[in-house]
C-alpha cells in the first residue's frame, strides 16, 4: 500500500503530530490516525443550491462505505453553486469553486477524496479541483429529478419554462396558468431531468472514466443511488491502496470517449467549454476542432428534451446511459480506463435498451449527424460553436439581416418593441455576454423572441451571441463567438442591417461587410459602456485573468496543477 500523505500531519510524537491528532479526536478512536486513509467527501450541498441539497443524505451513504472499507470518512462542505439562483451567473464562480476546493484538498491531511456535485458547475468545478490537486478522487453524481406533470402533459425543467413562458408572452397561456405549473415542473430532488447540463455533465463524467459506470442518470429519490454510494465509498478507499489518481488514467482518449458520448445524447453545449478547461488541469490538448472532429458524425440516440420527448427517469428505465454507449462503441477508444481500473467498454457487453422509443439503435437514430459543429468565418474567427439537434433545419443555411443588442439589458428594453426593425429572417446578435464582457458568460444566447413575431407564430431565428445558451434551451443559436466583443473581437464592430451568412454544414458564419469597411469601424460607446471593469474582488481577478471560451473560460494562472504537496507546517 502506498505510504499516506495524511501520516504527514498525523504520524510521530513532536508538538505538531499531537496538535493534528488532538483536535481531531473528539472522541474518536487512536486507530484513526494508525494508518488509515483519510477520506474527504468534498459535498456541494446548500440550501440555496436546491438541486444539491439532498447530497447530505447520499453523503452519508458514502461515509458508510469509507468507513467499512477502513477508511476514515471526512466531509468537506466545499463553494455551492445554485445554477438557478447564483448572480450575475453560476459561470462567474466555477473557476472559483474549483480554485478553493483544490486549495482545500491540497492544505487538508486527506489521501483521497469523493466529489459529490450535480448542478450544472458543480461537477465540472470539483473535477477541475481534482485534476490539479492530483488526489485519488471519484464523483458520485446527485441524480436528475422525477417528472412531473402539468394539465395532463409531462415537463421538463428548464426546457417547458421556455416553451411555456413564450407562450404566455405569446398570449397562448395566462399568467395564473404558468405560476401553477411551479410545482408541477420541480416535483422531488435533484438536478433538471432534461438534458440540460446537469444531466450532461453526469453522464459525460461517466464516459470520462471519473464515476463508476452505471451510477449516473441514477434519479435522486432512486433508493439505488444510496446503494451506489455506499459502494463508491468502499471504492474510494481502494484508490488510494491503488495510487489511482486522475493523471494516472485520464488521457485523451478519455475525453475522445466523452466527446462521443456528448453527441449520442445530444447535451449541452455547455461540457465544451468544461470539458476542455478539465483537460486544461491534466495538460491534456484539447480543442473545440476535437468536438467537430470527433463528434459531428455521431448518430443522436437520446429522445430526451430538449432535442427530443422525453425525460432522464425516461432514459433511467429505458436502459441507461451504458446501453445507449453500447450502440456507438465501435466509435469508442477502447484503451480509455475508468476509475474502477477498468476499461470503459468493458462495462457495455450487458447493456441493454428496454424501450426503443427513448433511446434508438444505432440503425435507427433520430438524427444521423447530431453532435456539436464548430462555425468559423470573418464574424467568429477564433470559432464559435452550434448544435444542430436543438436547431431548426430550415435555418441551417441562412442568411440575413442583423438586428444588433449592445446588452441583456438593452435586449430586454427592445425585444418587444412593437416598433422595432426585425422579422423572421433577421438574425438577432447579442454581445457583451462573454467571459470577460458580462463578466461570467451567462446563458442568454437563446435569446426569447419578439412578442409581434410570436404572435404570427414564428418559434426560431437565427441568434449570434459571444455567451452561452442553457443546456435545457433550444433553438438555432450560435454561441461562444469567439473573440468575444469585449476581447476585440469582430462581434463588436457588428451594425443593424449589416448582412450575416450562416452555413453550419460548411462549418461558416461570415458578416457581409467589406474589410476595408470593417477595420474603419470602432465600437459605439454603448457597446465599450457594457464592458466597465469591475473595480475589485473575485470579478476584477477574473476579468483580468479569464480566458476565452475556446480555452474552456478557465483563468489562466489556472491551467495545468500543483500536485498536492504542501512543503511548511501550519506551526
Amino acid at each position: 500500500m502506498t505510504e499516506l500523505r495524511s501520516s504527514e500531519w498525523y504520524d510521530g510524537d513532536d508538538r505538531n503530530a499531537y496538535i493534528h491528532r488532538a483536535w481531531m479526536r473528539r472522541g474518536t478512536p487512536s486507530s484513526t490516525f494508525e494508518g488509515r486513509p483519510q477520506i474527504a467527501i468534498a459535498n456541494t450541498a446548500s440550501d440555496l443550491t436546491p438541486c444539491n441539497a439532498h447530497l447530505d443524505e447520499v453523503a452519508q451513504s458514502v461515509k458508510h462505505g469509507i468507513y467499512e472499507a477502513g477508511g476514515i470518512p471526512l466531509e468537506l462542505p466545499v463553494v455551492s453553486l445554485g445554477e438557478t439562483q447564483v448572480r450575475p451567473t453560476a459561470m462567474l464562480w466555477r473557476n472559483m469553486a474549483a480554485m478553493a476546493t483544490e486549495e482545500m484538498l491540497r492544505a487538508n491531511p486527506i489521501d483521497g477524496v469523493v466529489l459529490l456535485g450535480g448542478c450544472d458547475k458543480t461537477i465540472p468545478a470539483l473535477l477541475m479541483a481534482a485534476a490539479s490537486v492530483d488526489l485519488p478522487a471519484v464523483v458520485i453524481p446527485g441524480g436528475p429529478m422525477l417528472t412531473g406533470h402539468f394539465r395532463g402533459e409531462a415537463l421538463g425543467c428548464g426546457t417547458d419554462v421556455w416553451r411555456l413562458s413564450e407562450e404566455m408572452r405569446a398570449g397562448n397561456l395566462t399568467k395564473d396558468q404558468f405560476r401553477a405549473s411551479e410545482s408541477s415542473t420541480i416535483r422531488s430532488k435533484g438536478h433538471c431531468n432534461t438534458m440540460g447540463t446537469a444531466s450532461t455533465m453526469a453522464l459525460v463524467a461517466e464516459a470520462l472514466g471519473t464515476i463508476v459506470p452505471g451510477l449516473a442518470g441514477t434519479p435522486a429519490p432512486d433508493a439505488r443511488l444510496l446503494e451506489a454510494s455506499h459502494e463508491t465509498g468502499r471504492l474510494a478507499v481502494q484508490l488510494v491502496a491503488d495510487d489511482r489518481r486522475p493523471s494516472t488514467f485520464l488521457t485523451k482518449a478519455n475525453f475522445h470517449n466523452a466527446i462521443v458520448a456528448l453527441a449520442a445524447i445530444g447535451g449541452s453545449t455547455n461540457a465544451v467549454v468544461h470539458l476542455i478547461a478539465i483537460a486544461g488541469r491534466l495538460g491534456i490538448d484539447l480543442t473545440i476542432d476535437d468536438f467537430d472532429r470527433i463528434g459531428a458524425k455521431v448518430p443522436l440516440l437520446v429522445n430526451l428534451q430538449p432535442a427530443g420527448r422525453y425525460l432522464m427517469d425516461d432514459l433511467f428505465r429505458a436502459g441507461g446511459f451504458l446501453a445507449v454507449m453500447r450502440e456507438v462503441r465501435d466509435l469508442l477508444d477502447p484503451e480509455a480506463l475508468t476509475i474502477t481500473g477498468k476499461p470503459f467498454v468493458d462495462y457495455l457487453d450487458d447493456a441493454q435498451i428496454w424501450d426503443a422509443d427513448v433511446i434508438s439503435s444505432r440503425g435507427n437514430p433520430l438524427q444521423p449527424a447530431a453532435g456539436i459543429t464548430v462555425i468559423r468565418g470573418s464574424l467568429a474567427p477564433g470559432g464559435a460553436i452550434i448544435k444542430p439537434a436543438a436547431a431548426s433545419p430550415h435555418l441551417l443555411k441562412h442568411r440575413g439581416r442583423a438586428v444588433v443588442f449592445d446588452s441583456i439589458e438593452d435586449f430586454h428594453a427592445r425585444i418587444d418593441d412593437p416598433d422595432l426593425d426585425i422579422d423572421a429572417d433577421s438574425v438577432m446578435v447579442l454581445r457583451g455576454c462573454g467571459p470577460k464582457g458580462y463578466p461570467g458568460m451567462p446563458e442568454v444566447s437563446n435569446m426569447p423572441l419578439p412578442a409581434k413575431l410570436l404572435a404570427q407564430g414564428v418559434r426560431d431565428m437565427v441568434r449570434v451571441c459571444d455567451g452561452r445558451m442553457s443546456g435545457t434551451a433550444y433553438g438555432t443559436v450560435v454561441l461562444h463567438v469567439t473573440p468575444e466583443a469585449a476581447a476585440g473581437g469582430p462581434l463588436a464592430l457588428v451594425q443593424t442591417g449589416d448582412w450575416i451568412n450562416l452555413d453550419v454544414r460548411a462549418g461558416r458564419l461570415n458578416l457581409d461587410v467589406p474589410a476595408d469597411e470593417l477595420a474603419a469601424r470602432t465600437p459605439n460607446q454603448a457597446t465599450l459602456d457594457g464592458y466597465a471593469a469591475p473595480s475589485r474582488g473575485w470579478e476584477r481577478m477574473y476579468v483580468d485573468h479569464v480566458l476565452q471560451a475556446d480555452q474552456g473560460a478557465d483563468l489562466d494562472f489556472l491551467v495545468g496543477g500543483s500536485g498536492s504537496t504542501v512543503s511548511r507546517e501550519s506551526h
